[in-house]
């Protein structure tokens, strides 16, 4: 039995269909500000040591930002910020020009501000994930609000209904 080749159309759309939260995730550069993504490939990795987990498109605009970054913050978003993720997914967009930001409070990372979790983080290891790189983070700080999430599913946003 030979295999056939995946359509990378069949891949993406099987993967829309899983729903997640949204991230922000942001480092500084010297001398160059601030860069930062929108990445819903975001996951606890280990609780000791505290370890999370994301994935960075190599293409991306802020890739040699996260390449040499020693620390990174995570703004998990809330319901509500979805311009926002669309903002911090636009290629070539002024990220931070219009975006109010936060520092972290142990990392000095920018972080967004009415985000349901902000993580802050060491950079552990990076790892290769074919056209992605992965980025392991060290948590260092972490905290969250009551607040509802901002869902993706099926390449729309949306949130959370109990049923």
């Amino acid at each position: 039995m030979t295999e056939n080749a995946l359509d990378p159309a069949d891949f993406r759309n099987a993967m829309s269909t899983f729903a997640s939260g949204v991230t922000i995730v942001t480092t500084t550069q010297d001398g160059r500000g601030p860069a930062g993504f929108t990445a819903s490939a975001f996951n606890s990795l280990s609780l000791n040591p505290p370890l999370v987990i994301v994935c960075l498109d190599r293409g991306a605009d802020c890739f040699s930002a996260f390449e040499v970054a020693t620390h990174f913050g995570l703004s998990i978003l809330a319901h509500g910020q979805d311009a926002i993720a669309k903002l911090f997914a636009t290629r070539g967009a002024d990220k931070f020009g219009g975006t109010p930001t936060v520092a972290g409070v142990a990392t000095g990372m920018p972080l967004v501000p009415g985000a349901i979790a902000q993580v802050e983080c060491r950079m552990h290891s990076r790892l290769d994930g074919g056209d992605h790189l992965i980025l392991v983070g060290e948590v260092i700080h972490a905290n969250s609000a009551d607040v509802e999430p901002l869902l993706h599913y099926n390449r729309k946003f949306g949130h959370f209904a109990e049923g």
